[in-house]
């Protein structure tokens, strides 16, 4: 009785062998799944690593320049421009303005290369004085135009306060006002193109280049 048994409930070898494949399909969708996920979670991980390394080049090479007005003598003073990226620059225009007025007063063009880490500086006493003036006492700023990676920028205008009298220069010191990172120049059209060239290389007098208000600037770096 108990060969009857085991003989009712045996399963035929080739049943078995049919089975196989099934079996072997799911075990392999199984560990497909655990693949995929820790795939998905590595690709993630690469993806974190390649922003952070992308923000950081950004960073180190993204042209980044300051500004600073230093007092020299009563009749004297410097513009200092630090470049404070590891890209090389060409500088090519240095406006100076009062606040109080929208346009820039004195445009002074330039061809000074500025290596990365360095600074340059140049006496711009008599440009500053005919910026304010005889007599004056408020804030002046300084934005400098250059090209870097072959593309033009234009910086922020860095503030500092400076106080003349009688022509002479009392005091200049620069401002805690903090500026934005330097923007790219972008314009549409034939006309702003060739407005552009007469307001960055063209040898025009400073009193035709005119900024239009639908000038478009991006910040570079974020």
């Amino acid at each position: 009785m108990y060969m009857q048994m085991v003989n009712q409930f045996k399963i035929p070898i080739s049943t078995l062998i049919s089975y196989i494949p099934v079996i072997a399909t799911i075990v392999t969708t199984f560990f497909s799944v655990i693949l995929a996920r820790a795939t998905l979670r590595y690709v993630e991980a690469t993806d974190k690593g390649l922003a952070l390394a992308r923000e950081e080049f950004e960073r180190e090479w993204s042209p980044d320049l300051h500004i600073k007005m230093e007092r020299i003598s009563p009749s004297e003073a410097r513009v200092v421009v630090t470049n404070l990226a590891k890209t090389s620059v060409l500088l090519q225009l240095l406006q100076l303005r009062k606040l109080s007025h929208a346009m820039p007063f004195e445009r002074c063009r330039l061809n000074e290369p500025l290596v990365g880490g360095m600074s340059w500086s140049q006496e711009m006493g008599r440009r500053i004085l005919a910026c304010t003036g005889n007599e004056f006492e408020g804030p002046i700023a300084a934005s400098m135009t250059f090209y870097a990676a072959g593309r033009m920028y234009r910086t922020d205008w860095f503030r500092s306060q400076i106080q003349v009298r009688e022509g002479r220069i009392i005091n200049l010191e620069p401002s805690n006002m903090p500026t934005r990172r330097v923007r790219t120049i972008e314009r549409k059209g034939p006309e702003r193109r060739r407005e552009f060239v007469q307001d960055v290389t063209a040898g025009v007098e400073p009193e035709s280049v005119e900024d239009k208000p639908d000038e478009k600037f991006f910040v570079t770096g974020a």
